[in-house]
């Protein structure tokens, strides 16, 4: 019998990019699903380099870009709107 070879690094690429995407719209959420998007695009890497079929790879990795793209927005978003709450009186400190 022929064994399937389980590319765990791939599926766990896809489910990383696609937790990056979803967080991403959340707004304290966004810190930690960063961290995700960015371990997205490294499992997506490597489960390319390891596996022979690269096509759940490549979603992985994809969906990890994205992701990341997703989180960065939101944490842009998040402190653009912290630093319009406090009228940029952070700010004055380094002024």
């Amino acid at each position: 019998m022929e064994e399937k070879k389980s590319n765990g690094l791939s599926i766990a690429a896809l489910v990383c990019g696609i937790l990056g995407i979803i967080g991403g719209f959340i707004p304290v959420v966004c810190y930690f699903t960063l961290v995700l998007s960015i371990l997205g695009v490294v499992f997506g890497v490597l489960g390319r380099k390891k596996c022979a079929s690269k096509g759940m790879g490549t979603a992985g990795l994809v969906l990890g870009i994205i992701g990341l793209a997703f989180s960065l927005l939101g944490v842009l978003c998040v402190a653009c709107v912290c630093l319009a709450a406090t009228g940029g009186a952070g700010l004055a400190a380094f002024a």
